[in-house]
C-alpha cells in the first residue's frame, strides 16, 4: 500500500507560475514511477507529466511541453510539478499517482496503482 499526498494548488493569474508537490510513501527500497494527471469539471482525467523511478526519463502531454517540468527526489519518492506560463485552460484538479507494479504506459491512468486526493489549481484570465 502506498499513500500519496499532493499539495501546492491555489489561485494564480494567467502567465504566472505554481509548483505542486507530491509525497508518496511505501516499503523502503520500492521503485515508484510518479506522474501527474488533471481533471477539469465534466471532463475525463488527462495525463500531464510523468517521471521514471530513477528520474532518468520524463514524459509530457503536448499541451504542457515547454511550460511544465516534472522532477523528483528518488530516495524520498517525492515529485514536483513546476508550472510556468500557466493558462486558464490549465484549471483543474491535479492528481499525483504512482506506479508500483511495473507498468510502462505513463500516459494511461490505468497504469497507475495509487492516487492522491488531488489539489485544485485555478487560473484566472
Amino acid at each position: 500500500q502506498v499513500h500519496v499526498v499532493e499539495s501546492g494548488g491555489g489561485l494564480v493569474q494567467a502567465g504566472g507560475s505554481l509548483r505542486l508537490s507530491c509525497a508518496a510513501s511505501g516499503r523502503p527500497g520500492t521503485r515508484l514511477a510518479m506522474g501527474w494527471f488533471r481533471q477539469a469539471p465534466g471532463q475525463y482525467r488527462d495525463f500531464v507529466a510523468a517521471i521514471s523511478w530513477s528520474g532518468d526519463a520524463t514524459y509530457y502531454a503536448d499541451s504542457v511541453k515547454g511550460r511544465f517540468t516534472i522532477s523528483r527526489d528518488g530516495a524520498k519518492n517525492t515529485a514536483w510539478l513546476q508550472m510556468n506560463n500557466i493558462q486558464p485552460e490549465d484549471t483543474a484538479v491535479y492528481y499525483c499517482a504512482v506506479i508500483q507494479y511495473g507498468g510502462h504506459n505513463y500516459d494511461n491512468p490505468n497504469a497507475y496503482d495509487y492516487w492522491g486526493q488531488g489539489t485544485q489549481v485555478t487560473v484566472s484570465a
